[in-house]
């Protein structure tokens, strides 16, 4: 179980992926609402996602700060890239990152580079699988980025020490 990150002491960035009206038809008419997906990171390995409804727009979009606040989780970053390549899942969407050289910037689409650029990867492949709903591909997105591990948690699992892992890219 990762500890909780406390997001009054980062300077988060927010940014708006995606905001939809929705409609629902009562016997007096169409009442209008507001879903709003937003995502929050420093920048620098700390990122989340957040989901918020309301009736007007400005309104659904705090909410999802809110919840994305909640949701913060520290991502493991080798200089500008991730530290290895990972596919994350969500339903019926399925997202691929691959890390890349200096330079190369962030090879993605729409929900998936507003996430990595929030997070502070600056470097990373990316191809989205499946489903390409913008709720179901930021989900897979953010399960690829819980499933990647730094060098010192792979190296404690196998039972050697981080220069035994490293040395083999060498």
């Amino acid at each position: 179980m990762r500890k909780r990150i406390n997001p009054a002491e980062l300077e988060l960035e927010e940014r708006v992926i995606r905001i939809t009206p929705v409609a629902r038809v009562r016997k007096g008419g169409r009442t209008r609402s507001w879903n709003a997906l937003v995502v929050v990171g420093n920048g620098q390995g700390i990122v989340g996602l957040g989901f918020g409804k309301a009736n007007e727009p400005s309104e659904a979009i705090r909410k999802g700060i809110q919840d994305a606040q909640k949701k913060l989780i520290q991502i493991p970053l080798a200089n500008s890239t991730i530290t290895h390549e990972v596919l994350g899942c969500y339903r019926a969407s399925r997202v691929l990152l691959k890390p890349a050289s200096p330079g190369t910037g962030v090879i993605a689409g729409g929900a998936v580079r507003a996430i990595l650029d929030v997070a502070g990867v600056k470097d990373v492949l990316s191809k989205s699988l499946g489903n390409n709903n913008a709720l179901n591909v930021s989900n897979a997105t953010i399960d690829g980025l819980k499933r990647l591990r730094s060098v010192k948690e792979v190296a404690q699992m196998r039972d050697k020490t981080p220069e035994e892992i490293l040395s083999r890219w060498a």
